[in-house]
């Protein structure tokens, strides 16, 4: 699914796994992806764990896309920094799924949240 998602695919965004509902993503934020505040971008967060959200909600095999989703922005992320995306499901009832991810900065002291991320999803079986 990533080779096709050219938006995704150009950030840099690298899915490690993805498997029952759950998936874990890996990105660098770049010089293109800091806003006039020396920061990484909001959007570019939003895109970043909706792609985790995707590959969780599509790792069923039948085309599931996007209902609805919000994100809660905790801390800033800046130029440079790794950040790692952790996709999991909450809940399946009919076609719809409710997932949450959390995007956090790897750092040597450990680990710093910088969003919330929910997702609702519905399977559309093939578009």
């Amino acid at each position: 699914m990533l080779d096709a998602d050219v938006a995704s695919a150009t950030l840099g965004i690298t899915v490690l796994k993805a498997w029952d509902g759950q998936a874990v993503a890996r990105m660098r934020v770049t010089a293109q992806m800091v806003n006039g505040h020396g920061i990484a971008h909001g959007g570019y967060i939003f895109l970043f764990a909706d792609t985790t959200f995707a590959h969780a909600c599509n790792s069923y095999g039948p085309i599931t896309v996007a209902a609805g989703a919000d994100i809660s922005f905790v801390a800033s992320a800046r130029l440079g920094d790794e950040l790692v995306a952790t996709a999991e499901e909450r809940t399946r009832y009919g076609r719809n799924g409710i997932y949450d991810v959390t995007v956090h900065r790897e750092t040597t002291e450990g680990r710093d949240l910088i969003a919330e991320f929910r997702g609702r999803s519905r399977t559309v079986g093939t578009i």
